[in-house]
């Protein structure tokens, strides 16, 4: 079933995108205009129970379209506080959320995600090496998609998705107001090797972002505690995989 508002299937099922404009407006994200108050009183929430948060910057889309192929979204730059008021609000029009999904494969065909640290915002779960876009994503006032998933696998894996295969398609998933664009980049390492690779680059890391690599071999949805943005890509590749 389409969602009229956006043209995208509702339950996250994966279709092509052959172009996109990830426009940013200079202008204030309505939400911070119009939800000081409730944001500024969920942040102080959203800090004691978690003090290791840090409240930087981010774009937060207001709106996106995908028609015949083309996708075309506009965003503003915003706090992390307004995302976190923001996804707590189920039923709230006028905002969504456009993330860059870099799906890892091994060479023995395993997907290679890693499990988020305890003090972190989604702490335990499981989805790939990826994060929301921010400024230094910003190029000529539109927003990197294919630079924000080499920044964000960089940062969390010590991986370089330059060193793996890229796959020429870019699909588009999207369920309740959150939009991924994942690409499939294939590596060289099986995925044993690859996570101790990602294991070992965390054990470095002064405040590593994730707690270890995890290794995907089926696409059972409970075999690990998986962020929402998965499932639909799970059953997609391993359905494709017999």
């Amino acid at each position: 079933m389409i969602d009229d508002e956006v043209g995208l299937p509702a339950d996250g099922s994966l279709v092509e995108v052959r172009s996109l404009a990830l426009r940013i407006s200079p202008d204030p994200h309505p939400l911070d205009l119009t939800r000081t108050d409730a944001i500024a009183e969920n942040w102080a929430r959203e800090v004691s129970a978690n003090p290791a948060l840090f409240n930087g910057r981010m774009i937060l889309q207001r709106e996106f379209r995908y028609r015949n192929g083309h996708l075309d979204a506009l965003g503003h730059l915003t706090d992390f506080a307004t995302f976190l008021w923001w996804r707590r609000q189920p039923e709230l029009a006028g905002a969504s959320h456009l993330f860059g999904y870099p799906v890892i494969v091994s060479s023995d065909g395993a997907l290679v995600a890693v499990e988020m640290a305890p003090h972190t915002a989604n702490p335990g779960q499981v989805y790939f090496a990826a994060g929301s876009l921010d400024l230094s994503d910003v190029i000529d006032g539109a927003c990197d998609i294919e630079g924000n998933m080499r920044r964000e696998v960089m940062e969390e894996t010590g991986l370089d998705l330059n060193t793996a295969r890229a796959d020429p398609v870019l699909y588009a998933s999207y369920r309740s107001r959150r939009l991924t664009l994942l690409r499939i980049f294939t590596f060289a390492e099986t995925g044993a090797a690859l996570a101790k690779r990602i294991d070992a680059f965390a054990r470095d890391c002064p405040e590593p972002e994730i707690s270890r690599a995890v290794v995907i071999r089926s696409g059972d949805p409970k075999a690990h505690r998986y962020g929402p943005a998965m499932l639909p890509i799970l059953a997609w590749y391993f359905r494709d995989r017999g």
